[in-house]
């Protein structure tokens, strides 16, 4: 099995819509702006990638049990670079600072941030990090933040 979408409740639709649909460049499948039932379907080609449902009244918490992040694989360090560029111009507040790897030595690593609910979320690439210079933080960059 692969994972079918992912849905995030969300306290504004309008802003995070725009956030989602402007970063990652995902098309509006299928929208409701029905008071108490607005959402919308994101995607590609007609396929739905995330879903987003205006259901929540506070910020995202990591004290309660749901989400812990969500994650986006791009194919090289280079894409991972170029949304490193576009989360600035957007403004986005980082969890780390620049490309972080995944561990001490890891080939592994990418971006950490937030959504504008404060949902935690994770642009990385499998490999290339050894070429490429990076922050470190103490521990896993992606266990226990």
């Amino acid at each position: 099995m692969n994972v079918g979408h992912v849905g995030l409740n969300v306290s504004n639709l309008e802003r995070s819509h725009a956030f989602y649909s402007d970063l990652f460049a995902l098309e509006t499948i299928r929208k409701s702006e029905e008071e108490g039932r607005r959402y919308a379907f994101l995607g590609h080609n007609g396929r739905v990638t995330l879903t987003l449902w205006e259901q929540s009244s506070t910020a995202y918490s990591k004290s309660h049990a749901g989400l812990h992040h969500l994650a986006f694989e791009a194919d090289t360090i280079e894409i991972v670079k170029s949304m490193e560029h576009k989360l600035a111009q957007m403004g986005v507040q980082m969890i780390y600072q620049g490309i972080t790897a995944h561990e001490e030595g890891a080939d592994s690593g990418g971006l950490f941030f937030l959504d504008p609910d404060g949902i935690r979320l994770e642009i990385y690439s499998p490999s290339d990090m050894k070429t490429n210079q990076h922050s470190h933080t103490e521990g896993p960059a992606c266990g226990f933040f």
